[in-house]
């Protein structure tokens, strides 16, 4: 299953078609008609992205979106207007919109979009480098044609790489986001665990490097 969605649409028909056309892409969505009901859902749910219309009741796309992004300044908002307005456009993106895309539009760059966002964001289904292909949701990892079995935290460890691929991640971030709060005390854990990779992952251990002094990274 892919990244879950809320979406806040006051129109029924294209809320309807827009959550039929993300549904049959897999992903999980949940709809809202009005500001009240969306903060309470994006509360409860914690979504990995949000499609927001500007024109709504009671309270507009814009207000919604200053406070969605005061509960979580991470979560990334695609907001979708009838309106060609630069300003609008230019207001929103200003105030934390990821992306802005304006009414008619082909539900295809929609789907590209949400794509493109979610993968920046390391929440996209799959993630490819070079030989290396990861499945999140089956929690599937494939090197050339062999799979290869990972526990747990062998697997959390390999998608933070490959989500910031070419970047140098310190042991200290890769301690806090893939062991979060449990206290360690020693970043060398993740020495252990990369060698724990590099012995699974074979000829394509060419990729996972150390840079000496700062971290690691996939390149």
């Amino acid at each position: 299953m892919k990244a879950r969605i809320l979406l806040i649409e006051d129109d029924i028909h294209i809320s309807k078609l827009l959550k039929m056309e993300l549904e049959h892409e897999g992903y999980l969505v949940s709809e809202a008609s009005s500001g009240a009901t969306a903060l309470e859902l994006f509360k409860k749910l914690a979504p990995q992205l949000v499609v927001l219309d500007v024109m709504l009741p009671e309270m507009d796309g814009f207000s919604i979106l200053e406070e969605l992004k005061e509960i979580s300044h991470e979560t990334p908002v695609i907001m979708l207007t009838a309106r060609r307005d630069l300003r609008d456009r230019v207001r929103g993106l200003k105030s934390g919109a990821d992306d802005y895309l304006t009414k008619p539009f082909e539900i295809e760059e929609l789907l590209a979009r949400i794509e493109a966002i979610l993968r920046r964001t390391g929440h996209a289904d799959t993630l490819i480098f070079e030989e290396i292909e990861m499945s999140v949701s089956s929690r599937t990892l494939l090197v050339g044609n062999e799979q290869i079995d990972l526990s747990k935290t062998e697997f959390e460890l390999l998608r933070i790489l490959l989500v910031n691929a070419g970047i140098v991640l310190s042991k200290e971030r890769l301690l806090r986001e893939v062991w979060g709060d449990e206290d360690w005390g020693n970043p060398n854990v993740v020495e252990v665990y990369v060698n724990y990779l590099r012995k699974k992952l074979k000829d394509a251990a060419r990729h996972l490097k150390t840079v000496r002094g700062v971290g690691y990274v996939v390149r």
